[in-house]
């Protein structure tokens, strides 16, 4: 049998290996940090750098991948073709080096320890009795945003992340601590505010809060969106954080499904009613499935022993009148 023949090249076809690039990855950062702004001014700031140096910096990546990233126009700075096909690489390379690097230095310091902590949770116990069992080491809390314990945990931002549900949990280690139940947060002068409870029907015509970009489990179990006959719940204004959250509460622009309301957590002019009919909040421990560390399975003993019940919960009471 004669042996197979490949296929002869199309003339002018190179089918050479492309050179290797030695991308600096503080230019691969300014461009991505260029293209968020869409706009060399605007980034030279969020930079700390001046804008010539900016140019200068993004013209030097650009000469290295040889292609034209940027271009820019009278209202701004746009992405080429080009720039738009490297940026998400460009985002994955910066996480991947930062990933590498929070890799190395856990290797090298074994006896450290950062646990993350959403807002409103209180993983203090856990912490303290992980220091009694490890006092060589070093366990640091770090407070995240609601959005970001999963992040966190992939970038190695943090090792172990206390927080509720839902987000994404592929690739991550999830523990159920306890249940929380869901209330609902109005003004003090609403019309539900003296309530012993309400439900879902009494809502149905309340604006909720909206977060830009949220994810869609997250919406539906925090928005009740949508509800159980299929309707959609109203959007109130936009926020960014629980602060901006209870601040359009409290001037009566929206109302709010929230959990782990403790005395003196809220402001003296709003108030939590229980909500009725809609399964409770769940916090759970959340570690990188494959993180085999000591501290990271001594916390989760220790989660597991002092943060398996909720702390006493009740409804925020109104700040009481003088007469």
């Amino acid at each position: 049998m004669a042996d197979p023949v490949s296929p002869a090249p199309r003339p002018g076809l190179d089918l050479s290996p492309a050179p290797p690039v030695d991308l600096d990855l503080r230019l691969v950062r300014y461009f991505t940090v260029v293209a968020e702004h869409r706009h060399f001014g605007r980034a030279a700031a969020a930079l700390r750098v001046n804008q010539p140096s900016l140019s200068r910096q993004v013209r030097r990546l650009e000469q290295q991948l040889g292609a034209r990233l940027l271009d820019r126009d009278p209202r701004g700075t746009r992405l080429t073709d080009a720039g738009e096909a490297f940026l998400p690489r460009a985002k994955a390379l910066l996480r991947s080096a930062g990933r590498a690097a929070a890799v190395a230095r856990a290797a090298a310091e074994p006896h450290r320890i950062t646990i993350g902590v959403a807002k409103g949770i209180i993983a203090t116990p856990a912490a303290r009795e992980l220091r009694r069992r490890h006092p060589d080491s070093v366990v640091r809390i770090l407070h995240l945003n609601w959005n970001e314990q999963r992040s966190a945990l992939l970038d190695h931002r943090v090792d172990a992340a206390v927080a509720r549900l839902p987000f994404r949990t592929e690739g991550l280690h999830v523990t159920v601590l306890y249940a929380e139940p869901r209330v609902l947060v109005v003004p003090v002068d609403h019309r539900l505010a003296g309530r012993e409870s309400v439900t879902v029907e009494d809502i149905a015509e309340e604006p909720l809060p909206r977060v830009p970009d949220a994810d869609p489990a997250w919406d539906a179990f925090w928005r009740l969106d949508p509800r159980p006959d299929g309707s959609r719940a109203p959007d109130g204004p936009v926020i960014d954080d629980i602060e901006d959250k209870i601040e359009v509460i409290a001037a009566g622009e929206a109302v709010a499904i929230m959990a782990g309301v403790r005395t003196g957590g809220l402001r003296p002019d709003v108030i939590a009613v229980p909500l009725l009919g809609v399964e409770p909040s769940h916090v759970v421990l959340a570690t990188r499935a494959d993180d085999r560390g000591p501290l990271v399975a001594a916390f989760r003993a220790a989660a597991r022993e002092h943060l398996a019940a909720p702390p006493p919960v009740r409804a925020a009471a109104p700040a009481r009148q003088e007469d």
